[in-house]
């Protein structure tokens, strides 16, 4: 009766809860279900507290929460997906991520990762092996000593005389091997350790290196976050999982061996029953495997995805404050955390059911392995010791076993996460830095050309940027280029650059092609480039301006910072040029900043100068100043510059309108205007806009 009346009592409570839900439902979107999980998820747990007097409704409920706590992952699912979703950014992360090819590890990258390091890994193993097969001798001794006390209780029992001294070898061979076994104990770990860092820092340093390498299109498709998250995250997992696996890998396979040929030793009848259990241990775990890395990779994609908008997030700080957009971004943040929560927990889920799977079926062999043996003892086919050592033995191939769960689930985690570094690190560059010519200063003519180019960018390869455009820049002159947004203004810069290969055509650097030239000259001897946001390191400011010439003197700084008018602002902070300007320069203003970026390029003394809207960001008086500077260096160079605002580019020796895929137009101010054409047009456009 009372069964029937918590029953109908929790019934009817659910009933009054979802009938109008579900009214509800059918009349609004599906989407409106995490509302109902979630209502339902409150009342199971509000209906569970209750207390009752009957211990049996008692238990009744008890058991109810055991089942709603078991459904409360899955009521979390639904609980992390918004109802009202306003922004779509993590799902277009998430697009890209599931559209990715999965990566894979190649035992060549593994070894050729671990061969510098072979003598340590070599010493690891033997260490492991070798306290392996020390707790494989533990039992044995263990069994000695008791048969010795054994003795020893018989004889008291009996009425002879008792000599201590009996147990006393079993007991000195024992502790023997306890010391022995700590002391190859500290070996492997610490063996393990050593090879594990420096494998890590080996593999750090050349994914830092490759990523360096990589051509502009690499990093157009990538996102800061994810290239950080490989470097720094799954390096980290990588280096954890390989030397937990491996140490407890050997530790593993080498008991399991010990004690089958321990087990042989003891008794043959029973080792044939109880080594029955591997293969089929060793089957399920093959096919857990196979979800279990599914589910890894899932949860690390997922955790990158969160990491993305973190990272949009905080590099767009002062945007997100502008919009007062704080609370959108952290719900945002917090709806993936929980994604990748949730999928965490079914990582740890499977991992978990399938370690008390094992444990359970290989507790059942030792109630087996007690119960034969019990049978075996009263027909005096064994010894009590040796009962005792077959039970020791056969527990630590238990142990052994029921630890591959954990040591298989580490080594996917690994493995995925070494497949993502290797992803990158195996990447061939389009466009090699070091290969090339260097043309001697005496013989360098500073003209650039570009003739027949036709490019599209590696992203949008439907989009054509410029078709059969043709271009030259005569040595020691000023050409200025403008035009509309869009327009391909600051490609011409880029390819000049070689950040990019022509689709067709090609560009040449004092009658050389730019594909022959070292790109590590071009870039540090030959061109020098001022862009409109400079980008300063979180240094000094020395050392900002020293990044155009490594080598440059304490004097040459100085003296490129006075033609950038620099020197003045500078000289007034009071570290002077040691001041730390915060990261990307935030210390500093942005007349400042592009001072500062200035000098650096100056620092070098380029033949070729480029200025990408050098003063498009500035107010008045800044831009007066970085202008003075500009015109300074200027001079005696070849100079490409890229304008916006018109009234910069006025005293250019040749003005070039870009257009549709092409120069348009092409002359000085005044010939351009006397045309009345496209350089008109714009000249009057701002005109009117001022």
């Amino acid at each position: 009766m009372l069964h029937a009346l918590a029953l109908n009592r929790g019934s009817l409570r659910l009933s009054q809860l979802v009938r109008p839900q579900l009214r509800y439902l059918q009349k609004s979107s599906i989407r409106q279900f995490p509302k109902v999980a979630g209502s339902l998820k409150e009342e199971l747990l509000r209906w569970v507290s209750q207390g009752f007097r009957k211990s049996h409704i008692r238990s009744f409920r008890l058991a109810g929460l055991g089942i709603s706590l078991c459904a409360l992952p899955g009521l979390r699912r639904y609980d992390c997906k918004s109802v009202h979703v306003t922004n779509r950014r993590a799902e277009h992360i998430k697009r890209e991520r599931l559209n990715e090819e999965e990566p894979a590890l190649a035992l060549s990258d593994l070894w050729g990762l671990m061969k510098p390091y072979l003598g340590w890994f070599i010493l690891a193993c033997a260490s492991a092996i070798l306290t392996a097969l020390l707790n494989v001798e533990i039992p044995i001794r263990l069994g000695e000593l008791i048969n010795a006390i054994a003795g020893i209780i018989r004889d008291q029992g009996a009425g002879h005389p008792i000599d201590i001294a009996v147990v006393q070898p079993a007991a000195t061979r024992l502790i023997s091997l306890y010391f022995a076994q700590a002391v190859l104990t500290f070996c492997y770990i610490s063996f393990l350790s050593v090879m594990g860092e420096r494998m890590a820092a080996d593999l750090r340093v050349k994914l830092f290196d490759r990523l360096l390498s990589l051509d502009m299109a690499f990093y157009d498709a990538q996102k800061t976050g994810e290239l950080s998250s490989r470097l720094n995250l799954d390096v980290h997992e990588f280096k954890s999982s390989f030397k937990m696996s491996v140490s407890q890998g050997l530790k593993t396979a080498a008991q399991v061996a010990g004690c089958f040929i321990s087990l042989l030793r003891l008794s043959p009848q029973m080792t044939a029953i109880t080594m029955g259990c591997i293969p089929v241990v060793i089957l399920v775990g093959t096919l857990c495997g196979t979800l279990l890395r599914s589910l890894s990779r899932r949860a690390q994609a997922q955790q990158a995805v969160a990491s993305a908008v973190a990272d949009e997030a905080f590099g767009n700080i002062r945007t997100v404050r502008a919009f007062a957009m704080e609370k959108e971004e952290s719900g945002l943040y917090k709806k993936e955390v929980q994604k990748a929560a949730v999928m965490q927990e079914q990582l740890g889920m499977g991992i978990g059911v399938f370690q008390a799977g094992t444990n359970l079926f290989l507790n059942g062999v030792i109630l087996g392995v007690l119960y034969g043996g019990s049978q075996l003892l009263s027909t005096g086919d064994m010894s009590p010791g040796e009962l005792m050592s077959f039970l020791v033995t056969a527990q630590m191939i238990q142990k052994s076993l029921s630890q591959l769960s954990v040591v298989m689930g580490t080594a996917l985690k690994g493995w995925t996460a070494a497949a993502r570094v290797f992803q990158f690190a195996n990447i061939v560059p389009l466009i090699r830095n070091d290969d090339g010519v260097c043309i001697p200063h005496h013989a360098f003519v500073p003209v650039i050309t570009f003739e027949n180019i036709g490019f599209s960018y590696p992203t949008r390869p439907g989009h054509a940027v410029f078709e059969n455009m043709n271009l030259e820049i005569p040595a020691g002159k000023v050409v200025a280029l403008c035009g509309p947004s869009g327009e391909g203004k600051s490609t011409i810069a880029a390819l000049l650059e070689r950040f990019y290969e022509p689709t067709s055509g090609r560009v040449t650097v004092g009658g050389k092609d730019v594909k022959d030239l070292n790109l590590e000259w071009l870039r540090s001897r030959v061109i020098g480039l001022i862009s409109q946001e400079p980008v300063l390191f979180h240094t000094s400011i020395l050392e900002n301006i020293r990044y155009g010439k490594p080598g440059a003197t304490d004097e040459e700084v100085r003296e490129a910072a006075k033609l950038a008018n620099a020197d003045d602002f500078v000289m007034k902070f009071p570290q002077g040029y040691n001041t730390v300007v915060g990261e990307r320069g935030a210390q500093l203003s942005g007349g400042q900043k592009q001072r500062v970026a200035i000098a650096r390029a100056l620092l070098k003394s380029p033949p070729i100068l480029i200025l990408d809207e050098a003063t498009s960001a500035l107010d008045v008086e800044s831009e007066k100043l970085v202008r003075e500077a500009l015109e300074r260096a200027m001079g005696g160079r070849t100079v490409l510059v890229i304008a916006h605002r018109l009234s910069t580019i006025q005293n250019a020796d040749i003005i070039c309108v870009v257009k549709n895929g092409g120069i348009a137009e092409q002359g000085n101010h005044r010939e351009l205007l006397r045309k009345k054409g496209l350089y008109y047009q714009l000249v009057q456009a701002q005109a009117a806009n001022d």
